[in-house]
């Protein structure tokens, strides 16, 4: 009955909006764009080649404005290096945004800082992403989101007003792959049993981890985390053993796992076995891939790749492709000092383990027996770092060729809250 209600909700939604909404595109204007570069002010690493779009309506149902953003210094490059920005403001943009259809059940959402461009080799190797949540069709037919930590500051009532994301300026939008109706309705279900019940599941059933280098994935281990998920949503947990704890794209990929599962259907997940249904949308990435070394349709990315896929994508001479290269692993102090202090304090910690990536990004760029080099220290960088799905995972995966094995992740565009 409430996805029945939902959906009518949403097609009287659609219906009714021609008449506020006009038909849009996204477009390129030489003077928008310099105004966008202005406020962006980031590395043309934080930017996203044309591949990783996934093709749209060339009209759109939107009041917003939507931009073509091309980063200035490569805006003729092949490759067509920038972002697809929809400028927006916050009133009403819940009923904006589902309208317009550029955001769905399913997609992800990544916060993201072009604050942290330049702020060091932690946030560079990040893209600028710190986290990340999902988006869901409600029962009254407008776009909501669901968040780990499920609390008043993160998630608040998922409609775009709590304290994280109403301070929030930017954000990408990433859509997995060939979901189906069903698949998103049960999405939508999942998220919904979970808003409802934050209260009793929160943080006695499923807490926060935030150590982002602890997943609860093992390679070869079974999903059964994605399975007390499933069960704390569907009530089936009790109080009283150690809650569940999940970092923010952990609690995403495990609810991703789920889109084959009719909560309604929720006996599968009692019992000892773990259901059939669960199967991960995005394979968790090992520390550093394998694409710049053999190209091939089966080759996979790294969670330390991201900047590199990028800048291997300009197809640079060798000594401008070197001084990028450079500047991943390049920290300013100024723009260190803009973020967060627990952010700054991650960074910190995380810069021993990255001090080997910057031989690793010239090696593996530079070719021949340097790649061999390059080989050794990613074993080193591998055994370091356990296979993972950070929020920037999902970004990263847009990088890979349209036709590769492993891309299960398309960008759809990135909001500017004006």
């Amino acid at each position: 009955m409430m996805r029945a209600l939902s959906a009518l909700l949403f097609a009287a939604g659609l219906a009714a909006g021609p008449q506020i909404a006009r038909a849009a595109e996204f477009v390129y204007s030489e003077r928008t764009n310099q105004e966008i570069a202005r406020r962006f002010d980031i590395p043309v690493f934080f930017t996203l080649p044309a591949t990783a779009w996934l093709p749209l309506p060339k009209t759109i149902n939107t009041t917003d404005r939507l931009i073509e953003f091309r980063y200035p210094k490569f805006k003729d490059n092949a490759a067509r290096v920038g972002l697809r920005i929809v400028a927006t403001n916050r009133v009403g943009f819940s009923k904006r945004i589902t309208q317009s259809g550029l955001i769905q059940t399913g997609d992800i959402l990544l916060s993201f800082r072009p604050e942290w461009g330049g702020a060091g080799t932690y946030p560079n190797i990040q893209m600028g992403v710190s986290h990340a949540g999902m988006a869901y069709l409600a029962p009254n037919g407008i776009i909501r989101h669901i968040d780990n930590p499920m609390d008043d500051e993160t998630l608040g009532r998922g409609d775009f007003l709590s304290e994280h994301y109403r301070t929030l300026k930017f954000m990408h939008v990433i859509r997995p792959r060939g979901l189906t109706e069903a698949q998103r309705e049960n999405l939508a279900a999942w998220a919904q049993r979970l808003a409802s019940g934050t209260r009793r599941i929160y943080p006695r059933q499923v807490a926060f981890n935030n150590d982002y280098n602890e997943p609860k994935y093992q390679p070869g281990k079974s999903l059964d985390f994605v399975k007390f998920l499933g069960q704390a949503a569907l009530g089936q947990t009790a109080d009283g053993g150690k809650p569940l704890g999940m970092f923010c794209a952990e609690f995403v990929w495990s609810l991703l796992a789920l889109r084959g599962c009719d909560p309604d259907a929720g006996r599968v997940f009692q019992g000892g076995r773990i259901p059939s249904c669960i199967k991960p949308a995005l394979t968790p990435l090992r520390a550093t891939g394998n694409f710049i070394v053999s190209r091939s349709r089966f080759t996979k990315a790294g969670l330390a790749d991201g900047p590199l896929l990028v800048i291997d994508a300009l197809r640079l001479p060798n000594a401008e492709r070197g001084a990028l290269l450079d500047s991943v692993f390049t920290e300013d102090s100024t723009r260190a000092a803009r973020m967060s202090e627990g952010h700054h304090q991650v960074a910190k910690e995380m810069q021993p383990k990255f001090e080997p990536l910057e031989k690793y990004y010239k090696d593996v760029e530079q070719g021949g027996f340097s790649r061999i080099e390059a080989y050794f220290i990613s074993r080193g960088f591998r055994k370091s770092m356990p296979d993972n799905y950070s929020p920037t995972s999902y970004l990263i995966n847009t990088l890979l060729p349209p036709n590769n094995s492993s891309r299960t992740m398309d960008y759809v565009a990135t909001i500017m809250f004006e």
